[in-house]
């Protein structure tokens, strides 16, 4: 685990970590964002929390973005099957060694 990772418990089973995103906001921002906090009655980190997991599930429906993550995938495939056929030039037909 990194340093700026956290290991938190939310229930007996959650073994999730959090990892600690540092935000630099303008006083504007940062005010509005407290207010909304103190208005839900949630902490400060739980406000922006809330408010990038609203922002990942709109994201996650964007035509724009759910395009761009095909071809990023198609990308990452191709370069996948390069290093593949590149293993096999090296390797031959050379078997694998038992684990």
């Amino acid at each position: 685990m990194r340093n700026s990772d956290t290991l938190t418990a939310a229930s007996p089973t959650d073994n999730s970590v959090r990892r600690v995103l540092s935000l630099r906001l303008d006083d504007d921002l940062r005010a509005q964002l407290e207010v909304l906090a103190q208005l839900g009655e949630r902490s400060l980190t739980e406000e922006c929390r809330a408010g990038l997991e609203a922002w990942v599930e709109t994201a996650k429906s964007n035509p724009t973005i759910l395009a761009r993550a095909e071809q990023v995938r198609d990308e990452i495939e191709r370069e996948a099957e390069l290093r593949r056929s590149a293993i096999t030039a090296v390797l031959g037909t050379a078997t694998r060694p038992a684990k």
